[in-house]
């Protein structure tokens, strides 16, 4: 990998008192445990309760003393079941809490959620001194009242913002890895963290590092992309955003959940859950190195298995990918969490086990150490036990590492939130000013014939049309934050009374933006049309056109159930939006087209007519502010494509690392992309120089740098993400056309030249064999830089036999 931190595979390890314990730790004697009354173990002061001693040591003592019900409650989750240890008002009742889980509840889903709350009442939020005031009793009863005094787990969601009320959203996943800059994802997870923890929880079901290679499939927006390379160190920086680099965690830190391995990035027709039908070769090659990168560089807490099969094998049974691959190889130390309800899936989508207590006796011999969100089938383990199907050393296994999280967490010393500093913290100014960061950072230019960016001194009126133009879309898994700035509202601030604004909405694209909602429905077709007309009639009277169009949460989401779909078969955008656009762009006046979705569109004919097109993905809360300030000049777009943008759905599956056989051609259509990987452009210019290498000859294993001048030959300060590719041109698998190795983020003054350097090592240059080895193959490599994967200059590497000491 071309980067100069990641540290070496033989080098990693964790110290004994701080590591997240392995299965090792807890593969205790036959005859440890409870007494068979449940009595614990006569000990003054119990190790378990020992801070200072190590994590390893306190999960065993506090096992020996548990009963095998008891362990059972720290391997499943309550969240639908969050009703039976409430009383009527939501709040925490202590009494229905013994009566449902007298073993003490040991892991609880989404706290801020009003599980139980009438639909369409309430707001789905409790409000932030409410979620910390119920995470505070249920840790205060866990603690005093239940026999061993274990404090719960919770979990939330915090894909690109704590998904809850009052917090930061930030730009979803898919914008932030446009950005192309790792330090900001690192510093946005940061600040994720701090909310969370505040309110008093410890784990977070972030960050996604699937690779995204089919657009079709509704949970594009939750990713990074579709690259290995550039997902594997987004996920990493996300990782050490919410973590820290140390164990254990910060006061302020979160663990994080890596999700979702694997093969569930390029479902078959690009339906959610579908299978991933690829062979080891693929998986190795694409879909596990952002996995192996974030546990082999991190401190990693959790993953969660993914939905999906591969090659007829459910991931949440799948031996070879959970323990060969994921813990033997790579040394995850962690916990394996189910994603919701997949355990159950076992027996009623996969229809692989007879009933759940089989579906969970899988699971749990497959490594799965939690069954979430509501234990459905790992309630049913103690008869398992007592019939002989699964082992207390199974549980133990499993209870083991959740416990290890737990204690990592430090919440034996201190399980509680707190409500004023999560108040002092939550959506504050410094929170705020990094959420427009990100948005400035994450938007793509994609064509400017000029008109870019506005100049308010020679623009008397501006129509700002669309159905995106007037509202915040945050994109899925988005909480409430305290504020947000549509694209109107940001123009509106930014220019005053300098330029008049007239607004029209032109078009609706659903007729709601609930991403909870199942069914729905497009807006009225003729009504949209008696918009456009009204649309035009504002467009006439302005000099230039900033239509806003798009998706809404509702056209680009997760599809969870088969009543809650959010896969398309058509990449075209929904509804009247290309009416709407084909009658501006009729007028004969500057239009400037801004993209607010959650997936790459085919937009062949709006691309064309289009004066300039700003792909801006979700922008998080002060989106509006960031796109106002590109409009007229006062940022410059850096952004990168982190996807390839199709012309038609018929082209997909389209990439940039594709195989040399790949991309013959069609009948009557065009094989190349509307955008390629890695693209976007600037309001100013750069050039990039031929790349230069330390040597032309290396051995085998041995790194090599590469360097780039790059200049800004422009008028504006502007930033460049300068790209590096390879190619392997002769080996003894198919290899990639090209394949991403680095990567790096400047910003140059006009006229200023800065010298860019990589270093490529073993592992850069390596393949998987037709034995399935990683080895690096000598023979000859391209190594191409430039500004995205479609202009590259090339210089060649030779790679010669290890020399034999």
């Amino acid at each position: 990998m071309a980067s100069s931190h990641r540290p070496s595979r033989l080098l990693i390890g964790l110290g004994a008192g701080a590591c997240l314990a392995t299965a090792a730790y807890f593969m205790l004697p036959e005859s440890s445990g409870p007494t068979a009354s449940g009595d614990t173990p006569n000990t003054a002061t119990p190790l378990y309760r020992d801070s200072s001693a190590p994590v390893d040591a306190r999960v065993r003592d506090l096992l020996s003393r548990m009963t095998l019900e008891e362990k059972i409650a720290q391997i499943t989750t309550i969240w639908a079941g969050k009703t039976e240890i409430q009383d009527d008002n939501l709040d925490f009742d202590p009494a229905r809490a013994r009566d449902a889980h007298p073993q003490g509840p040991g892991h609880i889903a989404r706290p801020s959620d009003r599980r139980g709350a009438e639909p369409g009442g309430e707001s789905r939020w409790r409000t932030l001194r409410d979620t910390v005031q119920y995470i505070n009793a249920i840790q205060r009863y866990a603690v005093e009242e239940t026999r061993l005094g274990i404090p719960v787990l919770f979990h939330e969601e915090a894909l690109h913002g704590y998904a809850s009320a009052d917090a930061t959203s930030f730009p979803q996943s898919i914008a932030l890895a446009s950005s192309w800059d790792t330090d900001l994802v690192q510093r946005v997870n940061t600040v994720i963290a701090r909310e969370v923890r505040a309110r008093g929880v410890p784990l977070v079901l972030s960050p996604v590092v699937d690779i995204a290679r089919d657009p079709r499939w509704g949970r594009i927006e939750e990713t990074f992309g579709e690259d290995p390379y550039l997902v594997g160190e987004m996920g990493v920086a996300a990782v050490k955003g919410l973590q820290g680099d140390t164990l254990p965690l910060a006061d302020d830190r979160v663990f994080a959940t890596l999700k979702h391995m694997t093969g569930h990035g390029q479902p078959e027709s690009g339906t959610n859950v579908g299978i991933a039908p690829f062979g080891e070769r693929t998986l190795r090659d694409y879909f596990f190195p952002p996995f192996e990168q974030v546990v082999e560089r991190t401190e990693l807490g959790a993953l969660m298995a993914s939905y999906n099969e591969i090659d007829g094998v459910p991931s949440h049974v799948n031996k070879w990918m959970l323990n060969d691959v994921l813990r033997d190889e790579w040394g995850f130390d962690g916990a394996v969490v189910s994603d919701y309800d997949a355990i159950a899936q076992l027996q009623r989508l996969h229809h692989l086990m007879p009933d759940l207590e089989s579906a969970a006796v899988a699971a749990l011999d497959t490594g799965v150490d939690t069954d979430m969100p509501d234990g459905e089938s790992y309630s049913l383990l103690a008869d398992a036990v007592r019939t002989g199907r699964a082992t207390e050393q199974q549980i133990d296994t499993a209870a083991g590492r959740m416990l290890a999280l737990k204690f990592n967490a430090g919440l034996f010393e201190n399980p509680f939130g707190d409500a004023d500093l999560a108040e002092k913290i939550t959506g504050d100014s410094d929170a705020r000013a990094l959420a427009l960061e990100a948005a400035r950072k994450s938007m793509v230019l994609l064509k400017n014939d000029g008109t870019l960016p506005f100049d308010d001194r020679q623009l008397d009126s501006l129509a700002v049309i669309g159905p995106n133009a007037a509202t915040t879309r945050l994109g899925g898994y988005s909480g409430e934050p305290q504020q947000t700035v549509s694209p109107l509202a940001g123009l509106q601030a930014r220019i005053g009374s300098e330029v008049e604004l007239l607004h029209a909405e032109g078009a609706r694209i659903t007729k709601d933006d609930n991403w909870w909602t199942d069914e729905v429905q497009r807006a009225d077709a003729e009504k949209n049309r008696e918009r456009i007309r009204e649309a035009v009639a504002t467009a006439k009277k302005a000099d230039a056109v900033a239509l806003f169009i798009g998706d809404t949460a509702q056209t680009s989401r997760e599809a969870w159930a088969t009543n809650h779909l959010g896969d398309r078969s058509s990449l075209e955008l929904v509804g009247e939006q290309e009416e709407l656009a084909e009658a501006l762009f009729a007028l004969d006046k500057p239009v400037v087209v801004v993209l607010i979705n959650g997936r790459p569109p085919a937009l062949e004919n709006i691309a064309a007519d289009a004066n300039a097109l700003i792909e801006g993905w979700y922008l998080g809360q002060e989106g509006g502010t960031a796109i106002a300030e590109a409009l007229f000049g006062d940022t410059n777009p850096g952004g990168k494509l982190p996807v390839t943008f199709a012309r038609n759905v018929g082209q997909l599956p389209l990439y940039y690392n594709r195989k040399p056989s790949a991309r013959r051609g069609y009948l009557f259509d065009d094989k190349s992309p509307l955008f390629p990987f890695g693209f976007g452009l600037s309001y100013t210019r750069f050039e990039i120089g031929e790349p230069q290498l330390s040597a032309a000859d290396i051995a085998a294993g041995d790194p090599v740098d590469v360097s780039v001048e790059v200049q800004n030959t422009g008028e504006r300060a502007g930033d460049e993400v300068v790209q590096l590719y390879i190619r392997d041109r002769i080996a003894s698998v198919t290899r990639p056309v090209k394949q991403l190795r680095g990567f790096q983020r400047i910003t140059l003054q006009p006229g200023e030249s800065r010298a860019v350097k990589f270093t490529l090592d073993g592992e850069d240059l390596s393949l998987w064999n037709r034995s399935m080895e990683r080895v690096v193959e000598p023979g000859e490599f391209e190594i191409m830089v430039g500004a995205n994967s479609a202009e590259l200059k090339t210089a060649l590497l030779t790679v010669t036999p290890q020399s034999r000491q």
